[in-house]
């Protein structure tokens, strides 16, 4: 089955796309929503350099998808509907268990005629984060929110380590209600690592940001 890519370029999205592949369905392209103003994907940050770093080092076309918020659901529809032009039938979402997003996201592809799948859907949280450890990707801790976590875990790759520090802290390891978020920058789908660079950390508010170059 051919399919489209949701992609936010952080881990839970990453994995959904190594199971698809691995269930031996074929991606046509990856869908990245873009904050206009910022210049940045949502919500994980990366910039257009980047993002053209990802696609080729993913070795797939990337539909960006425009937003200033007040459009979100319209340009994420525009963004579907090109990647039906494609030839997917399918699009897939790396989401865990929150049931209102599925439901935006099963919304979304009603309205441009695809299959939404779901190959993350119900996954325990420890299976989900060791599973992406035991395969071998590379997950950089790109923002965290400061009230429950240390900044000293900014910039850090994903591991025993701080999977440890975020169970004594008693927050969701996969980090479902915004506690972290990160860039996938290696592993097994990824045809080249995407070679990075962190600089200065910035905090905003209760979060707390690394820069990566």
């Amino acid at each position: 089955m051919k399919f489209a890519m949701s992609y936010s370029c952080g881990k839970d999205s990453t994995l959904a796309l190594h199971k698809m592949l691995e269930q031996g369905h074929e991606p046509v392209c990856l869908v990245v929503m873009v904050n206009k103003s910022a210049g940045r994907s949502y919500f994980h940050g990366a910039d257009h350099t980047m993002l053209k770093r990802y696609a080729q080092s993913l070795a797939l076309s990337m539909i960006t998808c425009p937003s200033d918020g007040t459009d979100y659901q319209s340009a994420f529809e525009t963004g579907l509907h090109k990647a039906k032009a494609m030839g997917a039938v399918a699009a897939c979402f790396g989401d865990i268990d929150i049931t209102e997003n599925r439901q935006w996201e099963e919304a979304r592809c009603q309205a441009a005629g695809l299959v939404p799948c779901f190959p993350l859907w119900r996954r325990g949280r420890e299976e989900t984060v060791y599973e992406l450890i035991r395969l071998g990707y590379q997950c950089l801790i790109k923002s965290i929110n400061c009230n429950v976590l240390p900044a000293d875990l900014l910039g850090t790759v994903l591991d025993e380590t701080s999977i440890r520090i975020m169970k004594s802290a008693g927050i969701d390891i996969c980090g479902e209600n915004g506690e972290y978020h990160t860039l996938a920058v290696d592993g097994p789908v990824f045809h080249t690592p995407l070679r990075f660079e962190t600089g200065n950390k910035i905090k905003s508010g209760e979060y707390a940001f690394v820069e990566i170059r």
